[in-house]
């Protein structure tokens, strides 16, 4: 199988319509299997990898940056294939409950550097490919949160302010691409505007959430990214596994919910989108649509984000080399009108309840 390149917005970046995740590898994944998983993907022709400065999933201080020294390490033993990879990471946002990222709850411009030269290490690589801002640093509504309040805004540092330091760590040969995640219209639109305004770097992605139950993107900010020629690199394509089937018959929790599954041993998920009863009725319903179709659920829930014109890559995270062929294989699935019109009929009934 050979995947065709994309182009990440007006940068050189040249990706895999699919991306490697890799929040799993430190918690779920041991250093060995990680280590197979990424020699796997790079066999079967995947060029992009995702990571960040918190992982593994669930963050706790214990396994905080064990993701990114896992692949750092994986770099060091196979001399030449960091230079086959388009690597992204993350800088965190202000502290959501995780005083051991930083010893403070904002983002200051130095903690870009700090973060950045800390993730450099842990890469164990010159310069980060796509660097990333993971969360806003400011009142949004993300993470399950559907209104905006400003009453509940504290930024304390400007977008302005956020973009110079990235700026730095451009000019200084640290970081070739910058980009976004969790964001909203305003935010993508903001960034543009500033680095134009101000001659910095321009914003080449977007990571959001984007999946059968969460199509909250469509909502404006495809547009947006559409017409300022922002990518959209769509992370949970399986709704946290809601989408695979595999929670159908337990549900989430409970003695008969899947043992070791993510979702089953990340309370603060369980108590957001992914957790919603809404969202596993309405991922029932697409699963049982998929089978109907002679799908697994898997396969129709990332043939929809393979194929949709909004998504430049999607983002697949696995525990186990089986996943990985299965979310591969599904690339080149083609799904019917009537199937697509039948997911949007859903969709107009049950609207997105994991947003």
């Amino acid at each position: 199988m050979t995947f065709p390149f994309v182009q990440l917005g007006t940068s050189d970046l040249q990706v895999t319509p699919i991306c490697l995740g890799t929040m799993t590898f430190g918690e779920q994944v041991k250093e060995v299997d990680a280590h197979a998983i990424l020699d796997h993907s790079l066999a079967r022709g995947v060029n992009f990898i995702d990571t960040a400065e918190m992982y593994s999933v669930p963050p706790k201080a214990q396994t905080f940056g064990h993701t990114e020294t896992i692949i750092g390490n994986w770099f060091a033993n196979n001399p030449g294939v960091r230079q086959k990879l388009v690597l992204a990471t993350k800088v965190a946002g202000p502290s959501r409950g995780m005083p051991w990222i930083r010893n403070h709850p904002s983002l200051t411009a130095k903690d870009f550097v700090a973060s950045c030269e800390a993730s450099l290490r842990r890469l164990q690589t010159e310069v980060i490919d796509l660097y990333q801002i993971h969360w806003p640093a400011r009142h949004v509504p993300a993470f399950g949160g559907v209104y905006y309040d400003p009453q509940q805004e504290s930024a304390e540092i400007t977008l302005h302010e956020q973009l110079e330091a990235l700026t730095q760590l451009v000019k200084s040969g640290k970081v070739r691409h910058v980009g976004l995640s969790n964001e909203t219209p305003y935010g993508v639109h903001e960034f543009v505007r500033l680095a134009e305004q101000h001659g910095l770097p321009r914003i080449a992605t977007t990571q959001n959430p984007y999946c059968l139950i969460n199509r909250t993107f469509e909502n404006g900010l495809d547009e947006t990214c559409h017409r300022l020629n922002v990518s959209l690199l769509a992370y949970s394509p399986l709704g946290f596994g809601l989408l695979t089937g595999k929670y159908d018959a337990s549900g989430i929790s409970g003695p008969d919910a899947p043992q070791g599954a993510r979702i089953s041993g990340y309370e603060s998920v369980r108590k957001q989108r992914w957790g919603r009863p809404e969202s596993l009725v309405a991922a029932r319903r697409y699963n049982a649509l998929a089978i109907e179709n002679g799908m697994t659920p898997s396969q129709m829930a990332l043939a929809f984000c393979y194929t949709k014109w909004q998504v430049a890559s999607t983002i697949i995270g696995v525990t186990s080399l089986a996943q990985l062929n299965a979310d591969l294989d599904a690339w080149g699935t083609t799904l019917s009108p009537d199937v697509l019109a039948s997911i949007d009929a859903i969709r107009w009934e049950m609207r997105d309840p994991a947003q």
